[in-house]
């Protein structure tokens, strides 16, 4: 019989959410880690007695645009805080004429158009292919289901994010081309963040906040900030009452992940032994520890 765990659930805050309204033994520290400075400390504490660890993903006041975080030193350090599952909340704006600003969307698919980002903890001298056939955890997507369905929050369950570079907003062309791929909400964060979790064998799952219907609206035909800004901070009065109903639901001890998120790595490197870098393997400590220690 496997050992059940205590979950540890990490949560990263998007455009407009920095803090946890109810946090107690609230404690911000600096993790470091071997991939560089995350964005900014972690806030440890406790949500009804879960543990948790807060990431401002653009750092407290905003202050890093989505190209320029270091989304390998935010993944790694949420891990070597003890993190099991993480829940990442986004601001998006909607591809899709029933998904209208206010609504949230629990993220099943991406389509990855970003290009500037260092995308893999794995380099040259450890070798690694996981599976992002399903790149967010459908036990996790279930309780965000029933967390917003308890709190009222208006909700759908299962979309496709499509993430782009930024930090401009989209051409009109290049919404209509995401529409016409069937991506539902579009967003400048959730990649690479979604394929290093897989990589680091975290549960993950994605709460996308829908702003603005982006340009491809007849009413929205230039998305501004300032309306952006207006719903969002509508939206993380939600999204705050959202969390503190879901982290009791994910707080009781448990096993193995039916999905298999925290065993991603099992048959991932593929580079022998031997044949590994003893530095690139010492930065992988926190990530791919548990295969690599038993090679």
């Amino acid at each position: 019989m496997s050992e059940l765990i205590e979950p540890v659930i990490g949560l990263i805050g998007g455009s407009g959410l920095y803090d946890i309204d109810g946090l107690e033994e609230r404690e911000w520290r600096q993790v470091e880690s071997p991939w560089g400075e995350p964005s900014d400390e972690l806030l440890f504490g406790r949500l009804g007695g879960v543990r948790c660890v807060f990431m401002p993903r653009h750092g407290r006041g905003h202050r890093i645009p989505p190209s320029e975080l270091n989304y390998r030193a935010n993944v790694d350090a949420l891990k070597r805080a003890g993190v099991t599952e993480v829940l990442s909340i986004s601001a998006v704006g909607s591809l899709n004429g029933d998904l209208p600003p206010g609504h949230f969307v629990i993220v099943d698919q991406f389509i990855d158009r970003s290009f500037a980002r260092k995308k893999s903890f794995f380099e040259t001298g450890c070798v690694a292919h996981v599976s992002m056939a399903h790149p967010t955890c459908p036990r996790l997507g279930d309780t965000l289901e029933n967390a917003a369905r308890e709190t009222g929050v208006p909700h759908r369950r299962g979309g496709t994010y499509l993430v782009m570079e930024g930090p401009q907003f989209s051409s009109k062309a290049e919404s209509e081309l995401y529409r016409a791929w069937g991506c539902d909400v579009i967003g400048m964060t959730n990649m690479p963040e979604a394929k290093l979790a897989r990589e680091a064998e975290l549960c993950y799952a994605t709460l996308a906040m829908v702003t603005d219907f982006d340009c491809w609206h007849p009413g929205h035909d230039a998305v501004s900030v300032d309306a952006v800004v207006k719903v969002m901070l509508a939206n993380a009065d939600k999204a705050k009452a959202l969390v503190k109903a879901v982290i009791p639901m994910l707080g009781a001890p448990r096993g193995p992940c039916p999905a298999g998120c925290d065993r991603a790595l099992e048959h991932a490197i593929i580079t022998a032994p031997a044949a590994r870098d003893p530095a690139l393997v010492a930065k992988l400590d926190a990530v791919a520890g548990r295969v690599l220690r038993a090679a």
